[in-house]
């Protein structure tokens, strides 16, 4: 047995996606000033704590004196192999 779609059903359905389609687009219009600005506070909130977490390091440690050198990082070791065998000096031969 085969049904037809009615032409009133497929009218109505397209209104409804059409209707959907720009409501949505109206309100994404309405609502996206104030969602563009809370995500751009926030994403402000977390530069500044981060930045503020660096501001804060220095302060935290004990005060230097005047001329007093500290070495944070330790340098990498690199040994190197000196046993790579016999230097030849060669002479050109004409």
């Amino acid at each position: 047995m085969l049904q037809y779609a009615s032409v009133v059903g497929l009218v109505k359905t397209l209104l409804i996606i059409m209707l959907i389609y720009f409501g949505v687009k109206i309100l994404s219009r309405l609502f996206a000033p104030f969602l563009v600005k809370y995500v751009a506070k926030k994403a402000e909130q977390r530069f500044g704590d981060q930045f503020g977490q660096f501001q804060r390091k220095p302060q935290q440690e004990k005060p230097k004196r005047e001329g007093e050198v500290t070495i944070d990082k330790i340098p990498n070791t690199k040994t190197s192999n000196n046993d790579v065998g016999d230097y030849v000096d060669f002479e050109e031969v004409e």
